[in-house]
C-alpha cells in the first residue's frame, strides 16, 4: 500500500471514517492511481481492462462483509473519471463505503467524476454510504459528479446514505434505479451548501414489480448565496408504493428549487410526495439562546440536529 499524507489521511477519514486500513474487502484510490487494494474469499475487486475503475464480485450468501472503495484528490488540476461495477450475489448481506474527498490548495480545478453500477441479486441486501468532502484554500473549485445505477431482482433491499455536508463546489448528483418485485429502496440524501456552492440532485426511480417500494427523502440547507436543487420522479408500472420528500432550510440568500415527480401507469400505483422548504423559526432560536448559547451558536446547533 502506498504510504498516505497528513492531508490523504484526514480525508479518509472524513469521506469513510477509516483511521487505518480497513478490514476486508477494500480499494483505496490517491490521485488517480491505486494505493491499496484487498479482496476476501467472498469479495473480489478487480481493475477494469481500461483501467478506468473496477469490478467488484460479492459472493452468494455473504454475510457481514464490508466494501471499502473511498477516493482522495490532493492535486490541483487533477480530473478523473471512473466507473465501478459492483454484482451482488442472490441473498448476500453487505456494507459498501464509497465516497471522495478533494483538498484544493491551487489555482486549478479538481474533479472527480464516478459511475457506480450496482446489479443486486434476489433477496440481497446492501447498505451503501456514499460521502462527500472538500476542503483547501486554493481558488481552483472542488468538482464532483457522482452517477449511481441501481438494478435490483426480487426481494432485494437497497438503503442507500448520500452525504454531502461541506467543502464542494458544484456538484451534479445523479441517481437512477430499477426494481423488480418485492423490491425495496431507501435514500437518505444529506446536504449543506454554503458561498456561491451549486448543487443538483436528481433520482429517477422505476418500479416495475409486484410490491416494489421506493421511500427517497432529502434534507438539505442552502447558505449564502448557494444554490441547489432536489429533482426526484417516481415511476409506477405496478402496484408498488413510493414516497419521495424534500424537507430544506433555507439562509441568508440561499435558493433551494424542489422538483417532485410522481408517474403512475398502474391503477394500484400509490404514490406520494412532499416538499417543504422555510427558514429557521425564530422561536427555536431563542430558546436556546435562554440556554447560553449565542445567536450563531443557535443556528448551528439545529442545523446539526437537522441534518443528522
Amino acid at each position: 500500500m502506498l504510504k498516505l499524507d497528513e492531508i490523504q489521511k484526514r480525508l479518509l477519514m472524513e469521506v469513510a471514517d477509516l483511521h487505518k486500513v480497513p478490514e476486508g474487502a477494500y480499494n483505496i484510490r490517491s490521485n488517480s492511481q491505486s494505493a491499496g487494494r484487498a479482496s476476501t474469499s467472498n469479495i473480489t475487486i478487480d481493475p477494469r481492462e481500461d483501467g478506468q475503475g473496477l469490478t467488484i464480485h460479492i459472493q452468494p450468501g455473504t454475510k457481514n462483509e464490508s466494501v471499502h472503495i473511498p477516493v482522495v484528490m490532493t492535486k490541483s488540476g487533477l480530473k478523473e473519471l471512473v466507473y465501478n461495477d459492483f454484482y451482488i450475489g442472490e441473498q448476500a448481506d453487505v456494507t459498501i463505503v464509497a465516497g471522495c474527498g478533494i483538498d484544493n490548495c491551487g489555482p486549478q480545478d479538481s474533479e472527480h467524476d464516478g459511475i457506480h453500477r450496482f446489479y443486486v441479486g434476489k433477496g440481497a441486501k446492501v447498505r451503501y454510504v456514499e460521502k462527500h468532502y472538500g476542503s483547501g484554500n486554493g481558488t481552483g473549485k472542488r468538482i464532483l459528479n457522482p452517477g449511481t445505477e441501481v438494478y435490483m431482482e426480487e426481494d432485494s433491499t437497497m438503503e442507500m446514505e448520500m452525504v454531502q455536508i461541506k467543502g464542494v463546489d458544484d456538484t451534479n448528483r445523479t441517481t437512477t434505479a430499477e426494481l423488480a418485485k418485492g423490491a425495496k429502496l431507501v435514500v437518505r440524501e444529506r446536504l449543506m451548501t454554503h458561498g456561491e456552492q451549486n448543487a443538483v440532485s436528481t433520482y429517477l426511480v422505476r418500479m416495475n414489480g409486484e410490491g416494489a417500494s421506493a421511500d427517497v427523502v432529502s434534507r438539505s440547507v442552502a447558505r449564502d448565496t448557494s444554490y441547489q436543487k432536489f429533482d426526484a420522479k417516481l415511476i409506477g408500472n405496478a402496484a408498488c408504493s413510493g414516497h419521495t420528500e424534500c424537507d430544506s432550510i433555507i439562509m441568508d440568500q440561499g435558493k433551494i428549487l424542489a422538483v417532485p415527480g410522481l408517474e403512475a401507469n398502474h391503477v394500484d400505483a400509490a404514490l406520494v410526495h412532499e416538499a417543504a422548504i422555510g427558514k429557521i423559526a425564530g422561536d427555536q432560536i431563542i430558546k436556546l439562546m435562554t440556554l447560553g448559547l449565542s445567536e450563531q451558536e443557535a443556528e448551528e446547533q439545529i442545523i446539526n440536529g437537522f441534518l443528522k
